[in-house]
């Protein structure tokens, strides 16, 4: 980790782990001279950018310097308005209403560590020897405004953050109409693209395409939120790029409100990848000596294929940007009652899952929706946070004096952003939600969305929520955000600032999050947006976990858990083992399949426990204690995906290794039988080569094939009781023929079929 800066020659050279990026001034101009592998520093990388007269339709700023174009110049920091045609990085309106800008390098500062940037997530650094941080000051002198572009570099992750920051010190207002985080410019257009995509209960599917010359991927949400419908990811990667090997290049905004992402391909080849805030609908008003600090975009790059980008993404977000007492804790494996009841509950119905759920080995019980004001179904009561005593006679310490009493811990769902017509919240201020004064109100899920760009409506919910969450024993609370935004205005906003509102929103949002979670830092706090419409890295800085989808079936879990981990962790991904038929798509798959699905996250399950047979309870015993065996590596493991559930096969299969590579977890799925198939060998990922391992195959792994396994399991000569069990005769095998030759996994039989592997290095 370095930071080289020579004024003398405009040169400023990052170094990452394993990664350099190149800036270097023209005339004034920051210009984006490299990112990839890491480089030398020396004196020879002053000259690395070429420039090139072009026809008169780039014009030049400087007529004495011809060569230089702004329409063709690789910039840190494109604006708008002086002969740069592409997309601009930034465009502000004066107050004479014109929206000309021109930036020039005014200074550089490098710093120890990580700043922490104003009311916004962000990765950090826990100490000045982590990371150092150059800011590049440039100025506009005639509009009164400094930006200053700030870069932070990491010694242990190959990872580059940026963001920026306005400041404006002129005489009269200015408005921004657009402030992205990042813009890079690529040398050449030879790459495909990368995002994820998708809709409620099918979110983060990978979607893959050559960038073509003359065309631009937007990638965009307007929905006040990062949304199920594209996650705010972009990459770009060389067209042989695969799993393993190739160049990869990342962006991914910790942000949670609406963003752009854009690769556009220009005339001269040159690929402009930007990212940030949504400049639609967006503009924001700075006063004299007012500022705007943008949301920060996290760039990744890997030489080691895709699963190299992830990795890095997975160990910053897992321990530089997830905060907290849980964040290196392992996660509690939970039992949710939402598929098993519904609104449909009382105490009594709670308390018989709970002590189902203690004898399993379950260690907190979830309490879903429905529990306050009168919410016997989704059309009232959010907003009054206060106990149903219908349905809890005795409140909810009574009720979680009872979970705990089986051995339990107690948890809680809770949507705060939201508020119902038929509430007496609602009643009492129908001004409170975001709303248009003579337009209709729409709702969506039979609510409405409260203003949260107000301090009196964050206040309100600080105070409420914090009574709520101090008056039981509540050791967990599930947040959930279910609707889009609409009508987006505030009463309380000036008509200059209204299209500042959902920006606002999201600072509310932060705030009240950043109160609440410290003051309560012991309870452990899981994001959720009708499952996967608010994965992000933004949510993350306040909540180590998502609910990653509404939709629980084991077959869709496949490729909603694959395409996740294009970005984030396993630790982030909440993962349920819900009833059959599926509630959502009416799959039928067996309960140690869905158990194999669920493991590669945080496990738990949502169903009814009390309704299980002796089968089932015997194999979820052994799930349990299953995963209380490989969670630690799960959640804290490095990731490789081996096979992918997006490529046609019908296989998927991916697997966690420990950072000393002594053990492994590997799971393995495919979703349909094959009449006599040819012999399938699974082949690993991120192995020693030097040494051998023992494997042991899960014991509750739906190679069984039966809907409980447990007969199947003593049938067989094993331990139903024990969570793995002895493969291959007990033979070890060495890290090189395993990554290799791989295992053998065609003997499944059976659709939706599974199996999982735990290895352990030989002890000599």
């Amino acid at each position: 980790m370095n930071i080289y800066a020579d004024e003398s020659q405009g040169l400023f050279h990052l170094q990452s782990k394993d990664t350099s990026y190149i800036i270097q001034l023209v005339e004034g101009y920051p210009a984006h001279v490299y990112w990839g592998a890491r480089l030398r520093h020396d004196d020879s990388l002053a000259g690395a950018l070429e420039l090139r007269e072009r026809a008169s339709f780039s014009p030049t700023p400087l007529p004495q310097k011809p060569a230089l174009s702004l329409d063709a110049l690789p910039q840190e920091y494109p604006q708008y308005g002086t002969s740069d045609f592409r997309r601009p990085a930034y465009q502000v309106q004066l107050a004479d209403g014109t929206r000309i800008s021109e930036l020039q390098y005014a200074g550089y500062v490098i710093t120890p560590g990580k700043p922490a940037l104003d009311g916004l997530p962000a990765v950090y650094a826990e100490n000045e020897a982590e990371a150092l941080t150059l800011e590049l000051t440039l100025k506009d002198d005639y509009a009164g405004l400094t930006v200053r572009l700030l870069y932070t570099v990491f010694a242990d992750h190959q990872a580059i953050t940026r963001s920026v920051r306005f400041e404006h010190n002129g005489d009269a207002p200015l408005r921004l109409e657009q402030a992205l985080s990042a813009s890079v410019d690529f040398a050449d257009s030879a790459y495909d693209t990368m995002h994820l995509s998708g809709a409620w209960a099918r979110e983060r599917h990978v979607q893959r395409h050559p960038l073509n010359p003359g065309a631009a991927l937007s990638l965009e949400s307007r929905r006040g939120s990062s949304s199920h419908q594209v996650n705010p990811f972009l990459a770009l990667l060389r067209p042989g790029a695969d799993e393993d090997q190739g160049d990869v290049y990342g962006f991914s905004l910790v942000y949670s409100g609406s963003f752009s992402a854009t690769a556009e391909v220009e005339q001269f080849g040159q690929t402009r990848v930007s990212i940030g805030i949504n400049p639609f609908d967006f503009s924001w008003l700075l006063e004299p000596g007012q500022s705007f600090q943008t949301p920060e975009a996290v760039l990744v790059y890997s030489s080691e294929g895709i699963g190299g980008m992830s990795r890095t993404y997975h160990r910053l977000y897992r321990t530089r940007l997830c905060r907290g007492v849980h964040r290196d804790q392992a996660r509690p494996i939970l039992v949710n009652n939402w598929e098993a009841t519904y609104f449909d509950f009382d105490a009594d119905k709670i308390a018989t899952i709970a002590k189902a759920a203690g004898p399993l080995g379950i260690e907190l019980f979830v309490l879903d929706d429905g529990w306050f004001g009168r919410r016997d179904k989704d059309n009232s009561s959010l907003g009054d946070w206060f106990e149903d005593r219908r349905k809890l006679p005795e409140g909810l310490a009574d009720l979680a004096g009872r979970v705990n009493k089986e051995g339990v811990q107690f948890g809680l769902w809770v949507e705060p952003e939201m508020v119902s017509p038929d509430s007496e919240l609602y009643r009492k201020h129908p001004d409170w939600c975001l709303h248009a004064e003579g337009r209709r109100r729409t709702e969506g899920r039979n609510q409405l969305i409260l203003d949260l760009s107000r301090p009196e409506v964050c206040d309100y919910l600080y105070e409420t929520l914090s009574t709520v969450f101090s008056s039981a024993p509540i050791r967990y609370i599930k947040w959930d955000m279910n609707r889009n935004m609409t009508e987006i205005a505030s009463v309380k906003a000036a008509p200059e600032r209204q299209k500042e509102t959902a920006h606002r929103y999201m600072l509310g949002l932060y705030n009240l999050l950043e109160r609440l979670t410290s003051r309560f830092p012991d309870i452990l706090f899981e994001s959720c947006s009708g499952g996967g419409g608010r994965f992000d890295p933004g949510m993350l800085f306040y909540m180590p976990q998502t609910w990653t989808s509404d939709n629980t079936d084991a077959v869709e879990r496949l490729a909603i858990q694959y395409g996740t981990s294009i970005v984030y962790p396993a630790s982030s991904m909440g993962a349920h083992v819900s009833d059959v038929p599926n509630h959502q798509v009416d799959r039928i798959t067996s309960l140690a399949t869905r158990g194999d699905v669920a493991m590669s996250g945080n496990f738990g399950y949502e169903l009814d426990l009390t309704k299980f047979t002796e089968a089932e309870k015997d194999l979820a015993a052994r799930q349990i204690a299953q995963y209380k065996e490989i969670r630690t590596l799960v959640q804290q493991g490095d990731m490789y995906r081996l096979l992918s559930p997006f490529e046609g096969s019908g296989e998927t299969a991916w697997m966690f290794v420990s950072e000393d590579k002594t053990e492994a977890f590997v799971a393995y799925f495919r979703v349909l039988a094959r009449p006599n198939p040819p012999i399938s060998r699974l082949t690993l990922k991120g192995l020693n080569p030097e040494v051998d391992y023992v494997i042991e195959t899960g014991a509750a792994g739906s190679n069984e094939h039966v809907h409980g396994g447990a007969e199947a399991s003593a049938a067989a000569g094993g331990d139903s009781s024990a969570p793995f069990q002895t493969a291959f005769g007990g033979t070890p095998l060495g890290g090189d023929r395993l990554m290799r030759m791989g295992l053998v996994v065609s003997d499944l039989r059976g659709d939706y079929a599974s199996c999982t592997y735990r290895l352990r290095v030989v002890q000599r």
